[in-house]
C-alpha cells in the first residue's frame, strides 16, 4: 500500500533523514546582520543571507521587481557592477580552542573574494560547488569581520572573450555578447527561450563556521552488493583528523528507527584525510523501489566516530537498497535506452525541470515539498534535472528519495560548445567531483548526461557556417567538446561514481530524420519548432523521449501578477517580454490554435484555450508513447515548471497553479490506461500497464453521437495485467464504428473496469474539436463536506461538455483533484478540493468554463 505524502509529511521526512553535519562539532550559522553596498558607492544597506543582489535591491526599492511588466530590461545594470557584503560575528575564547575552525561558503555566486578580518582567505570562480577555508588563524575572541566582494560576472569574464577572439554558438544568451560560456554559473541566468537574463550576483547558500576538535567524518560513500536474501553495503568512511591517533568506528544501519546490523571497527588515522572501509551485511534487505512499483525503503547508516569511550564526531546518511542499470545498447531494433531497477525494466514516466527561481534562494523548503507531492500525484517515477540550471538543493534528492522520483542528473552544460582550456577544464573536473560525491549516495539517482543538446546541435545545427567559423576553429572546439565530456566527465564519474550510467549527451538521436529515431532517447521538437500537427506523435515514436512539448499561457491570476488588464493582448509589450521563445511564440501558439479550435472571444479565453491545446496535444504523445512500450521506454515531457511568470511549455506555472497539461499528464500517468488511435483505416484500443499492478482489466467500449445516444457498443474480454506493457485488446474499421455518421457527430468511449472497480474513461473524438457543434451543455456544479480538509466537487452535465476547467474566483492555492475533464450527456463526476474552507464557502467563489464558453459567450 503506498502512503499519500502531503507537502507536510514530504518537510518531516526531510527534516528526519537529511541530518548529515556532527552533532559533537560547534558551528554558527551566519544568517544575520549581513549588509550590502555597491562597490563604487559605498553605500551599505541591509541584506539577506543566503540571497542575490537583485532581491536586496528589490527589498530597498532600489530597482523594481523585473517579473512586472516590462522592468526586466530596467534592470540589466545590476550584472556590470561590483557588490560588496559584510557582516560581523561573535567567537568566543572556548570556540577558539578546537583544534579547527573553518568558514563553509555552500554556495557563492559566482567570482567572489572573501576577507576575514582583512584579510584574503579565498577566492572563487565556480557557482555550482562549496568554499572551505581554514581560519583559526585568522580568527580573535570577540566581534569578527567577514567581507565578500562579488565580481561582475560581465567584467570578469569579457577579457577571455576578447582573448579568444570568438563568439561561442549559446544561442540562449540574449546579450550582445555570449559570456556565458566562460562562468561556472547557472546558464539560464543569461536567459533561455523560457525565462529573462537576469545575471544574479550573491550569497546564495548558507554560510556556516566550523569548530570541532580531533577529527571529523568528511563522507560517507556507499557501494551495494545485492542478491537474493542479502545485501551487503560497502560503507568507505573519509575521516579527516587534526590529531593522529587511535579511534574507533560504530557504523550501524537503522530502518524504521530499529537498529539492522552495527560493526565496530578500529581506526588508526593519520592528521588529514582518512578512508576506513566498513562493509556491512544486510539479511533480507527490504529494496527501494520508483513510485508506484512498491515501497521506498530507506536504510539510515550511522557512523559514530569515538576515542577513549568520548565521542569525538557523528553524521548519516540514507542508503536505498536497489540496483538501477539504463541499458543502452544496439539491438534488434536499433539502439536501445531503457532502465532497469532491481532487474526489472521500467517505463519513465516523467518530466524534465528547471529552477523554480531565477532568484534561487527564494526557493523554500515548502515549494521544494509542493514540487514533489505534485509529482508523485501525476504518478511521475522520473524528473530529468536540465542542464541550463543548477545542481539541486540535498533537499531536493532527499525528496526524490522519499517520494520515488527517480532522477536523470545533467551536468550544468547546454546547447553551447564551451572553452576548453586548462583552467577551464580543472575547474569543470572539480565541479563534476564535488557534486558527484555530493550526490552518489541518493537512492534516486539513476544516471550522469553530460549535456544538453550539444553533440546534436554540432551535427545538425549549422554552427561552423552560421558563426563563420574556420574549419581549423571548429575542429579544435570540437576536440574541447570531446575533452570535457568524452575524457573529464566520465572520468570523474568513474573515479568517484564506479558502476553509474554515464552518456556525454542528450538526445543520442536528432528528430529530423526516419532513422533517428530507432536510436536511443530522442527530443522530438517536430511540434512545434517544425510546426507540425499534433497528429504527428502518433508516427514519430523514439526508443525513449526525454524532451518534447508545447506551450500555454498561465492562469489569468498568474498573468495578473505581472500584467494590468490593458496588457490582455498576446502582442502587447507586456505579454511580448514575458515570451521568450520570440522566433515563434505567440504567433506559434495561435496557429495551432486556428488549427484545431474556433477562435476564442476575448483574451481570458485565449488563455484557457491556449492550456487546452497545449494538453490534448501532450496527450496524444505521452498515450503514444505508452502504446509502443517495449520499443519505446520512456516520455519525459517538456517542462514540468518555470522560473518565472510567463507563457511556456510549462504544466506548473511560477506559483505553482496547474496547468491542464498537469491534470492531463496525471490521468495519462495512471498506472493503467485505455488509449484509442486510427492505425490504417482500424480504430484500434491499447490496454496499457505499468510494473507491479495486478488483477484483471475489462475494457467496455462504445460509440455515442452527440446527444449521449449508443450507436455502437462492446465489451472486451478479461485481460490479466501485466508488468509495463502494451495489448491491443480490440480492432474494428472506422466505418463500422460511424454507421453512416459524419466523424463530428461521434464520440468514442472506453473505460476500465479493474477488480470491479470502475474507473474514469478517455474519450477519442473523430474530428477536431472546431468541427464538433457544442451545444450549451447546462452544467451543474454542487459542493458538500468531504474528509477533513476537503470539499467535495460534484460535476454534472446534460450535454457533452468539454474541457471543464473549475476554479475559484478568490484566487487561492487550493487544489483540485481533476480538472479540465470532459463528460457526456448525462454523466456525473465527484471531484476533491483540499481546503480549510468549508463546502458553502467554496460553491460562493466556484466559476466554470466550458469550451464552448471559449468561443460563445
Amino acid at each position: 500500500m503506498k502512503m499519500k505524502l502531503t507537502g507536510r509529511w514530504l518537510l518531516v521526512i526531510f527534516f528526519l533523514t537529511c541530518f548529515t553535519k556532527s552533532i559533537y562539532s560547534q558551528q554558527i550559522v551566519m544568517d544575520r546582520g549581513w549588509e550590502f553596498a555597491r562597490a563604487d558607492e559605498q553605500i551599505w544597506r541591509s541584506a539577506t543571507v543566503p540571497g542575490t543582489v537583485h532581491t536586496d535591491l528589490m527589498a530597498h526599492q532600489l530597482i523594481p521587481d523585473p517579473f512586472k511588466g516590462a522592468n526586466e530590461k530596467a534592470v540589466q545594470w545590476v550584472d556590470k557592477k561590483d557588490w560588496l557584503y559584510r557582516c560581523s560575528f561573535e567567537v568566543s575564547a572556548e570556540m577558539l580552542q578546537k583544534d579547527m575552525l573553518e568558514l563553509e561558503f555552500n554556495g557563492l555566486d559566482t567570482y567572489a573574494r572573501v576577507y576575514l578580518n582583512n584579510q584574503l582567505i579565498l577566492t572563487t570562480n565556480n557557482m555550482f560547488i562549496p568554499w572551505k577555508a581554514d581560519v583559526k588563524k585568522y580568527l580573535h575572541p570577540g566581534k569578527n569581520q567577514l567581507q565578500i566582494t562579488l565580481e561582475s560576472p560581465i567584467k570578469h569574464d569579457m577579457p577571455l572573450f576578447l582573448k579568444d577572439s570568438l563568439i561561442y554558438p549559446a544561442g540562449n544568451d540574449v546579450s550582445d555578447i555570449p559570456l556565458s560560456v566562460y562562468a561556472r554559473k547557472a546558464p539560464y541566468h543569461y536567459g533561455w527561450d523560457w525565462g529573462p537574463r537576469l545575471v544574479t550576483s550573491g550569497i546564495w547558500r548558507p554560510v556556516t563556521l566550523h569548530a570541532w576538535n580531533k577529527a571529523t567524518i568528511r563522507d560517507i560513500a556507499f557501494q551495494q552488493d545485492i542478491k537474493p536474501g542479502v545485501a551487503v553495503v560497502k560503507n568507505t568512511i573519509t575521516v579527516e583528523a587534526a590529531v593522529a591517533g587511535s579511534y574507533k568506528l560504530n557504523v550501524t544501519a537503522v530502518l524504521n528507527r530499529k537498529n539492522v546490523v552495527g560493526i565496530t571497527v578500529p581506526a588508526i588515522l593519520k592528521k588529514g584525510i582518512n578512508e576506513i572501509n566498513v562493509p556491512l551485511t544486510i539479511k533480507q534487505p527490504q529494496l527501494w523501489w520508483p513510485n508506484g512499483m512498491g515501497a521506498q525503503n530507506l536504510y539510515q547508516i550511522k557512523v559514530k566516530l569515538f576515542n577513549d569511550q568520548q565521542d569525538v564526531a557523528f553524521t548519516e546518511k540514507n542508503v536505498g537498497l536497489r540496483t538501477i542499470e539504463v541499458i543502452n545498447k544496439p539491438d534488434s531494433l536499433g539502439e536501445s535506452f531503457y532502465v532497469k531497477v532491481n532487474g526489472r525494466p521500467v517505463f519513465m514516466k516523467g518530466a524534465n525541470y528547471i529552477p523554480q527561481d531565477n532568484f534561487l534562494p527564494r526557493v523554500t523548503k515548502e515549494k521544494y515539498a509542493q514540487l514533489f507531492n505534485d509529482m508523485q500525484e501525476s504518478h511521475f517515477n522520473m524528473v530529468r534535472v536540465w542542464g541550463g540550471g543548477i545542481y539541486e538543493d540535498d533537499q531536493f534528492y532527499d525528496l526524490a528519495d522519499a517520494t520515488g522520483i527517480l532522477v536523470w542528473q545533467d551536468f550544468m552544460y547546454a546547447c553551447t560548445l564551451y572553452p576548453w582550456d586548462q583552467a577551464f577544464l580543472e575547474n569543470a573536473a572539480k565541479e563534476a567531483a564535488s557534486n558527484i560525491n555530493r550526490l552518489k549516495h541518493h537512492a534516486a539517482l539513476a544516471l550522469w548526461c553530460g549535456n544538453n543538446e550539444v553533440a546534436v546541435a554540432i551535427k545538425n545545427w549549422g554552427w561552423q557556417n552560421g558563426y563563420a567559423y574556420t574549419n581549423s576553429q571548429y575542429d579544435h572546439m570540437i576536440e574541447g567538446y570531446n575533452k570535457l565530456f568524452k575524457e573529464v566527465l566520465p572520468k570523474m564519474v568513474q573515479e568517484n561514481d564506479p558502476g553509474r550510467f554515464y552518456f556525454h549527451s542528450s538526445p543520442i538521436s536528432n528528430w529530423g530524420k526516419k532513422e533517428d529515431f530507432t536510436k536511443g532517447d530522442n527530443h522530438y521538437w517536430g511540434i512545434w519548432h517544425g510546426m507540425e500537427w499534433f497528429e504527428a506523435f502518433n508516427t514519430h515514436i523514439p526508443r525513449f523521449m526525454s524532451e518534447y512539448g508545447f506551450q500555454s499561457f498561465p492562469a489569468m491570476e498568474t498573468i495578473d501578477s505581472f500584467a494590468t488588464k490593458a496588457d490582455y493582448d498576446i502582442f502587447s509589450n507586456v505579454m511580448q517580454s514575458h515570451q521568450k521563445s520570440p522566433a515563434k511564440g505567440n504567433t506559434a501558439i495561435k496557429i495551432y490554435m486556428d488549427h484545431y479550435y474556433r477562435s476564442p472571444v476575448d483574451f481570458p479565453a485565449f488563455v484557457y484555450l491556449s492550456q487546452v491545446l497545449q494538453a490534448e496535444g501532450m496527450k496524444v504523445a505521452i498515450e503514444a508513447h505508452r502504446r509502443n512500450m517495449p520499443y519505446c521506454m520512456g516520455t519525459l515531457y517538456w517542462q514540468l515548471n518555470d522560473c518565472w511568470p510567463g507563457p511556456s511549455w510549462s504544466g506548473r506555472d511560477y506559483y505553482g497553479r496547474w496547468k491542464a497539461l498537469q491534470y492531463y499528464a496525471k490521468r495519462a500517468f495512471e498506472p493503467v490506461i485505455t488509449s484509442t488511435v486510427e492505425e490504417n483505416g482500424q480504430l484500434n484500443t491499447y490496454l496499457i500497464t505499468d510494473a507491479f499492478q495486478r488483477g484483471t482489466a475489462v475494457i467496455k467500449m462504445k460509440a455515442v453521437d452527440l446527444q449521449g445516444n449508443v450507436i455502437w457498443e462492446k465489451n472486451s474480454n478479461k485481460h490479466a495485467l501485466q508488468d509495463d506493457r502494451s495489448i491491443q485488446v480490440n480492432s474494428v474499421p472506422v466505418n463500422e464504428i460511424l454507421k453512416g455518421k459524419q466523424r463530428n457527430e461521434v464520440i468514442f468511449y472506453t473505460q476500465l473496469v479493474i477488480n470491479d472497480n470502475v474507473l474514469n474513461p478517455n474519450l477519442y473524438y473523430f474530428a477536431i474539436a472546431k468541427e464538433i457543434n457544442l451545444t450549451d451543455p447546462q452544467l451543474t456544479i454542487r459542493c458538500q463536506p468531504g474528509a477533513a480538509g476537503e470539499v467535495k466537487v460534484l460535476v454534472k452535465t446534460t450535454q457533452l461538455a468539454r474541457n471543464i476547467y473549475i476554479s475559484l474566483d478568490d484566487a487561492t492555492d487550493e487544489h483540485f483533484s481533476d480538472n479540465f475533464f470532459d463528460l457526456l450527456p448525462g454523466e456525473e463526476r465527484t471531484i476533491t478540493l483540499h481546503t480549510a474552507r468549508s463546502a458553502a464557502e467554496i460553491q460562493q467563489h466556484l466559476r466554470k468554463t466550458t469550451l464552448i464558453d471559449s468561443y460563445n459567450h
